[in-house]
């Protein structure tokens, strides 16, 4: 019997292919997972990796056939790593891609969702981020961002160093919390 089930999305961003750290941390819980890239994510994850870990194909585009339901209901949503773009895009409840779509649609139906950033500093102090941040967080999307959570938008040209850092542990531990 499984805890619940983590719906995953991933965008491009440095940590990205990280994520199956997020993978093992809910495997090793009795989660069950499914991973969402958005487009420009695929390029950045080892896709036969993840869909051998989760048992799942990983998606990033609508599904062809019609009928065909791949993964179970989502208890918990990550997005992670959500980049600037990604989280604007969410914040004004846009769905231009599948990844955005499904995003779109869990939030409406109240689940659990946790945003990761990775933004640097440049892009977190403009107006648009800003807003969209509280706009979530007004939605009830809990955003991983702040001293409470001890993860700061990095300055430019310094993502690299906050890779190894990425708080994916506590990103499933909020979204469980949530859950339950």
């Amino acid at each position: 019997m499984t805890a619940g089930h983590l719906q995953i999305v991933v965008c491009a961003a440095g940590p990205a292919p990280d994520v199956t750290t997020l993978i093992n941390t809910a495997h090793q819980r009795s989660w069950t997972t499914a991973v969402t890239a958005t487009p420009h994510a695929t390029s950045f994850i080892d896709i036969p990796a993840i869909e051998e870990l989760t048992g799942a194909p990983v998606r990033s585009d609508y599904r062809t056939s019609p009928g065909v339901r791949r993964s179970l209901p989502a208890d918990a949503l990550v997005i992670a790593p959500a980049t600037y773009n990604s989280i604007n895009k969410i914040a004004l409840g846009l769905a231009d891609n599948y990844a955005m779509t499904t995003i779109a649609e869990l939030i409406g139906r109240h689940v659990p969702t946790v945003i990761v950033p990775f933004v640097n500093t440049a892009l977190a102090t403009r107006h648009p981020y800003r807003r969209a941040v509280t706009s979530l967080r007004d939605e009830g999307v809990h955003i991983l961002l702040g001293p409470d959570h001890d993860w700061e938008p990095h300055p430019p040209g310094t993502g690299n160093d906050r890779r190894l850092a990425f708080p994916w542990t506590t990103a499933f531990e909020i979204a469980a919390r949530h859950a339950a």
